[in-house]
């Protein structure tokens, strides 16, 4: 395996929290408090930084949203 290019991110995945947040007018406060989660881990989620996701975080966070995981995370193709 060949190390990473510094301009490349570790992954492409992208999360479209704010997006459901706005569109379900939830704060990342509410979200977090319905999940029970700290809104720090909740940001880094959001920001993209997380470096993995439990199962019943993610379950979690899409009942609260009413959605399913393809809604909340894409991959983006690298080039």
């Amino acid at each position: 395996m060949s190390p990473r290019s510094p301009e490349l991110p570790e992954h492409a995945v992208v999360v479209h929290l704010d997006e459901l947040l706005a569109a379900r007018n939830l704060t990342l406060t509410e979200l977090a408090d319905r999940v029970g989660i700290t809104v720090v881990n909740l940001s880094i989620l959001k920001n993209g930084r997380a470096k993995a996701v439990r199962f019943n975080t993610l379950t979690a966070i899409c009942e609260v949203l009413d959605c399913q995981p393809g809604d909340l995370l894409t991959v983006e193709r690298r080039t």
